[in-house]
């Protein structure tokens, strides 16, 4: 009929899908992750040795969840997860005061390490051990307690305590390449000679910092990583106000960060005196 208006209804293909914007949700996910990835790996390579063993022993400890299953943050309790702080490396010379100094984080580390595996493995002995800082590294003090001496008197044969104190100690130091180790020994100011008075507390003192060294060594412990044995008789008490209080007959064990352990492979890997790290 001429004049007539005729309507046609076109029904759309379904074929729109191919063209929406859904893959490029799928790729943003893929692009977040892989700078999560490279992030994680920076990360990794600016950690020092000490501090990954730290962060190791974080992951395989930690507990979230309390005895009452319920989170200790959550309550308002102080939580038994022990964050450790990575911070940037200064631009100050190892062992000089920098505030978050990555040298002194570093000592920190290795410090609550040692102490931690002193109360975990060595429970019955913890209070013959003492772990402290000082300015070039970490000491670690092996003293005798009444009843319970490293060596018989006048003598240079470790007891076992002794011997499984050392060993714990250098199981968590001797796969840490970059330092090294200086070996002390110490008696109390009761006078002891023998040979005629030709063997006295300085030879005594020496001569037990060497039975030490051989033992460390016996551990795992590199010979070339041992900068020096020292017998220092009665002259450094540690137990100022009684020297002849039993904590005086010690070994002391000095940890030192090693300048020298990382060598660089090229000019363009090369790493200064601030960037060796414990």
């Amino acid at each position: 009929m001429k004049g007539q208006i005729i309507i046609k209804k076109r029904r759309k293909g379904a074929h729109g899908g191919a063209h929406g914007g859904s893959w490029k949700v799928a790729y943003a996910d893929f692009v977040t992750a892989m700078m999560a990835f490279f992030l994680l790996m920076w990360l990794v390579s600016m950690t020092s040795p000490a501090e990954k063993v730290v962060i190791s022993n974080y992951f395989k400890q930690i507990t979230v969840f309390d005895a009452l299953g319920m989170p200790s943050m959550m309550k308002g309790e102080q939580s038994s997860v022990r964050v450790v702080e990575i911070a940037p490396k200064p631009n100050t010379l190892p062992g000089k005061k920098a505030g978050g100094s990555f040298f002194m984080t570093s000592k920190e580390a290795l410090k609550d390490q040692l102490k931690k595996q002193v109360e975990l493995k060595l429970t019955e002995m913890k209070d013959q051990v003492v772990v402290d800082v000082f300015e070039e590294g970490v000491r670690v003090q092996i003293m005798d307690q009444e009843g319970n001496s490293m060596f018989a008197s006048g003598s240079t044969e470790l007891s076992p305590v002794a011997k499984e104190i050392l060993a714990v100690i250098i199981d968590n130091i001797k796969e840490l390449e970059n330092i090294k180790l200086a070996v002390e020994g110490h008696t109390d100011s009761a006078i002891f000679s023998a040979v005629g008075g030709r063997y006295t507390n300085w030879e005594l003192s020496s001569d037990r910092a060497s039975s030490a060294r051989r033992e460390i060594e016996r551990n795992g412990f590199s010979p070339g990583r041992i900068m020096r044995i020292t017998g220092y008789a009665s002259t450094d008490p540690l137990i100022k106000e009684d020297t002849k209080d039993p904590r005086n007959r010690r070994i002391s064990l000095l940890i030192y960060q090693d300048k020298t352990a990382i060598k660089p492979k090229d000019k363009a890997a090369e790493t200064t005196d601030e960037d060796k790290e414990f």
